[in-house]
Parts: C-alpha cells; structure tokens; sequence
C-alpha cells in the first residue's frame, strides 16, 4: 500500500464565523469538517490542521485597547484553542477520530505539543489540530504552519482562504485589473511582498522545501482538490 502524504491544512478563524454575531457559527463548522471529511476518506493524506483566532480576537482591537503586544498574542493563541476544540467536535461527529495538540498548558481540554506525539497520532490516522501557535508572542499562525510542517515532515501547506481563489499582484477586492499567479516561486513571495503569509513563515517554507497551496475553500470540494494536486488556486514551490 503507497505511503499516505503529510499535509498541513491552514484554515482563518473567519472561515469558521458567521459574522460579527456569531464568531463560531455551527453550520459553517459542520460544512468545513465535511470538506476536510471528503480529503481524509481518500485514504491517501495524514491531516495536520491549524486555524487562526481571528473571528474572536484580533490585534486591531488590541491596538485599540493599548494592550501590550505579548498579552494581546497570548490572548489570541487561546483563540485559536477554542476554534481548534469546535472543529475536533464536528469531525468526531463524523466519525473521524481527532486530536488537538497545543503549544500551551492546557492538559483538561488537549493534549500538550509534543512533535512525536503528534507524528504517532497521524500515523495512526487520526486528524491533528494544532492549537496556541507556536506558544510565543510575535509569531502569527502562517509561522506556525511552516513550523509545524517542517517539524512533522509535511511537505505542502493547503492555505484555505475565505472567499479568495489564489495569489494576486494586488487585492482583487479593490482593482478589476488584478492579475492572479498560476504558479510562484518562494523566492517570488519573498522578492515581491506578496501577501500569501508573512516573510517568516515565507522563509522557512523556502528553507524546507515546503510547498504552498492557495486557494478558496468557499467552493464545494475544493480542499480535496488542492490535497490531490489538481490545478486549483497558485502553486508555490
């Protein structure tokens, strides 16, 4: 039997929202584990998946608030913990046997951060979430998907954006004349500023030969598409 491909799943915070009311809005959830549901009953990949904190709490209102940077980043690392546990309930309900692994203490709700661990859990073909971030202020979630990806031996990272199909010379939303890459280098990413994650995360995907997948994940079927390879979004290795 062909060995199964290791991958990261990035998914926002947003994705999983239902606006301003609803930071966690059930439906959205339910949909989203089935997409990743449809990706794992392939049988070919191991799942790795990391989710932003951005639909409860953000770093504008921290700034706002005059909060200091480090406990505005602590605050929004246990953002990401609590999107993680909504999403390990709703692929338990489909029957998909689910782990989430965090970078902070938290031993009631997840198990704690241990890369063995975490390589043993997906090799007995449990879905991973990593939740915390990497555990220190100052690094964002793209960064730890490049961290974690390197460390557990992924070589792609499915970056599942809400509602943009790929990577633009400029914001799509704002200029009819955007032009959309098929196909990037990191070099490229690092060269240009383009805003596929920020240049830490960018770098180390470039020093680990990692590749990166952009694409929309508001299409039906389409983190199975980019987990196969077809020609979806931007390719960047």
């Amino acid at each position: 039997m062909p060995q199964k491909k290791r991958l990261i799943i990035k998914l926002s915070g947003e994705a999983l929202s239902g606006g301003r009311d609803k930071p966690i809005h059930p439906m959205r959830v339910k949909d989203i584990a089935e997409e990743i549901k449809a990706a794992y009953d392939t049988g070919r990949f191991e799942i790795a998946i990391i989710i932003g904190g951005g639909n409860i709490w953000r770093g504008k209102i921290a700034s706002e608030m005059g909060m200091e940077r480090s406990a505005a980043d602590y605050m929004g690392m246990i953002a990401t913990i609590v999107n993680a546990l909504a999403l390990q309930n709703a692929l338990e309900m489909k029957g998909i046997e689910t782990r989430t692994m965090t970078s902070l203490n938290i031993p009631q709700v997840a198990e704690a951060y241990i890369r063995r661990k975490a390589i043993a859990n997906l090799e007995k073909d449990m879905i991973v979430i990593f939740g915390g971030g990497t555990g220190n202020p100052y690094f964002s979630t793209d960064t730890t998907s490049a961290l974690r990806a390197a460390e557990i031996g992924a070589k792609t990272i499915l970056m599942a954006k809400n509602g943009i199909d790929g990577v633009y010379d400029k914001d799509p939303k704002k200029h009819a004349d955007a032009k959309k890459y098929d196909h990037l280098t990191h070099a490229d990413i690092l060269e240009y500023g383009l805003e596929v994650m920020d240049s830490t995360a960018a770098a180390l995907c470039k020093d680990n030969d990692i590749e990166i997948v952009v694409f929309d994940m508001n299409v039906e079927g389409n983190i199975k598409r980019a987990a196969l390879g077809e020609n979806i979004g931007t390719h960047i290795k």
